[in-house]
């Protein structure tokens, strides 16, 4: 990145900011795991901001219900990898900027490299297993987390993790919500989300990085903040001051197949629409139908004489499928079908 601050002076006029708060941006390596809803305004930011690397990982493909609220892509992009999408854009923003692109899925597999050559975290991601997964992989490292959180017309943000003058660490998300992953929560595609909110949890994960880097003392560290934009209230909950979450390894990542490879393979699979049966009869690619709220009652009907696929819009409920058969046949071959079908209805 170039000495030249020239492009950075409002931001350098700050009280308390200066050229010595640049200079730490500039060495600062940030890692976005998400590029969607709250991943692009965070990158775009950050990269405005001078933040010296930005590494971001998705696995996605940008789709056009995507469009409304992940304000880096544009209708000639559907189709393409988010990332790699991103990442061009962004370079033009600030060309100044190392951007690092990951087409990958984040898994247990990968996620202690991936993160290892950065200094701190943000997720953008809308399911459960990632957000558990980032949060024990930081634990483990000890790298803070940026945390944030849309439904419908409701935010949250906080930073995880962030290590202490008297050498303890905050609290992390384990801390706060310890049994969220066996909820089924629907995501933006299934629940709704009011767009704004998107650039507003995203805008507030990139400031929390910013006041990190340089050395801002109030972080939403052992702090939620949250939002409602029907009403326009914010509130921010305390929280306890250090973490009691005990983490000693990674919960192995569930295992996905994605649509193509299945379409090609469909009569090695057994297919389980875990969708309503409401869902179901509007649109389907085959198999049972065993909503996700009856499943609990009905795995013993599955044979398991081949390996079988849940699958659901987004690969929300389907990954809490597979989570749930494995819990009661930990040596089933269950796939969760990666990010859906819903892209199949556009």
């Amino acid at each position: 990145m170039s000495d030249n601050f020239e492009r950075y002076h409002c931001q350098m006029a700050l009280p308390g900011f200066g050229k010595e708060a640049q200079q730490l941006l500039q060495n600062a390596r940030v890692l976005l795991v998400g590029a969607g809803g709250l991943g692009c305004p965070a990158a775009q930011y950050l990269v405005a901001a001078g933040v010296g690397t930005i590494g971001i990982a998705d696995n996605d493909v940008i789709s056009l219900s995507n469009l409304h609220r992940q304000i880096l892509y544009s209708p000639e992009d559907v189709g393409l990898p988010k990332v790699i999408v991103a990442s061009e854009k962004l370079k033009k923003q600030n060309p100044s900027v190392n951007v690092i692109s990951y087409n990958l899925r984040v898994t247990s597999f990968n996620v202690m490299n991936l993160i290892s050559g950065f200094d701190l975290v943000i997720e953008g991601t809308d399911n459960f297993e990632t957000k558990y997964l980032l949060n024990d992989a930081c634990v483990l490292s000890g790298k803070p987390l940026v945390y944030g959180a849309i439904y419908q017309y409701e935010g949250q943000v906080s930073i995880w993790n962030v290590l202490q003058k008297e050498g303890a660490y905050s609290p992390n998300y384990r801390d706060v919500f310890a049994y969220a992953e066996n909820t089924d929560v629907p995501n933006c595609a299934e629940g709704g989300v009011i767009p704004t909110l998107a650039g507003i949890v995203g805008c507030m994960q990139a400031n929390e990085a910013i006041k990190y880097f340089t050395g801002a003392e109030d972080l939403l560290m052992g702090k939620l903040w949250m939002m409602n934009l029907r009403d326009g209230r914010t509130h921010i909950i305390k929280l306890r001051k250090t973490s009691a979450a005990k983490i000693t390894a990674l919960a192995e990542t569930i295992a996905t197949i994605k649509l193509d490879v299945l379409e090609k393979e469909k009569r090695n699979y057994e297919l389980i629409d875990v969708r309503t049966e409401a869902e179901h009869q509007a649109f389907n690619i085959g198999g049972k139908n065993i909503c996700l709220d009856e499943l609990n009652d009905k795995v013993d009907m599955l044979s398991f004489s081949k390996p079988v696929v849940c699958y659901c819009a987004s690969g929300n409920r389907s990954a809490t499928a597979v989570r749930l058969i494995k819990n009661k046949f930990p040596e089933a071959i269950v796939y969760s079908l990666e990010n859906g079908i819903k892209r199949l209805t556009e």
